[in-house]
């Protein structure tokens, strides 16, 4: 079977790394798959490779393919990656991007040339290289108040996913702070206990800039999958903590649990250094 190939079965996506095969498919609660590649070099590959099994997935079953994504090293990877597998299977089902909804799971209120804007960032490394259209990349107005800003975000989602109560993402692609922070959701923030927000503003986040927007945890947790990516030996402490700690105030990235989904990370050699719990490590 060739790598990233998408099986017969419509229920459950696979797709194959080196020789394993990894399913995506949406099972509830189940416990978190961890897979480990050398280097970035390695796991950049894969992601594209799991994010378009899940776009076929998602436009197999429903039409379309709604993705979030968050910033940082994240961009780049994807930037990589993405545009180059598409290119090489022009026909695989996940790789028609007119049929993307492309959401960003936090944001700063900075204008898009900002260094700090994740949209800016990914128009100008990925979105210049895939044909997502336009109206369906959701982007924040960032001449706005923050609180206006956030409600007009919510807005536009709740237009996208008519007929949900709750907006249902097919992936969510999430990276962690050396904090356990997610998203713009930080440790002992009140916003870890909203429950009626679907995006939040956020005015006094600890790592600037302090104005943001954020997918709460009802959002994230509504989402048919969840993948986190998580690179170099400075998370190793906080990845530990995430997987194999039980507290009663858990961090930020460990209470992302989809109710009907799954929760993958992807992540290299040097993040996983202080782990015990069982791994994948595919032949590459």
């Amino acid at each position: 079977m060739a790598q990233g190939a998408v099986l017969a079965n419509p229920r459950r996506v696979q797709w194959s790394l080196g020789g394993a095969v990894v399913g995506a498919a949406s099972v509830g609660m189940a416990a978190p798959r961890v897979t480990v590649f050398p280097s970035a070099r390695e796991l950049g590959p894969a992601l594209s490779r799991f994010v378009l099994a899940e776009a076929a997935r998602a436009v197999g079953e429903r039409g379309r393919f709604a993705v979030a994504v968050s910033g940082g090293s994240l961009v780049s990877l994807l930037a990589a990656a993405l545009p180059e597998a598409g290119a090489r299977e022009p026909e695989h089902p996940g790789a028609e991007w007119s049929r993307w909804i492309l959401g960003f799971c936090d944001e700063r209120l900075v204008p898009f040339e900002s260094p700090d804007s994740t949209c800016g960032l990914y128009r100008k490394q990925l979105l210049s290289r895939i044909s997502i259209p336009n109206n369906y990349v959701v982007a924040i107005n960032p001449t706005l108040s923050v609180e206006e800003a956030a409600d007009k975000y919510a807005e536009r989602l709740r237009e996208l996913f008519p007929g949900d109560n709750l907006p249902v993402f097919d992936l969510v692609i999430l990276g962690i702070g050396p904090d356990g922070h997610t998203c713009s959701l930080f440790p002992d923030h009140p916003l870890l206990q909203e429950q009626i927000k679907i995006i939040a503003p956020i005015s006094d986040s600890p790592k600037p800039p302090p104005k943001r927007i954020t997918m709460t945890l009802p959002l994230l947790n509504a989402a048919r999958c969840a993948l986190f990516v998580v690179t170099g030996d400075s998370k190793a402490a906080v990845l530990k903590d995430i997987l194999e700690g039980h507290h009663e105030n858990p961090l930020p990235a460990a209470r992302v649990r989809p109710v009907k989904g799954e929760v993958h990370w992807l992540i290299d050699e040097a993040a996983a250094s202080k782990l015990t719990i069982k791994v994948d490590r595919p032949s590459l």
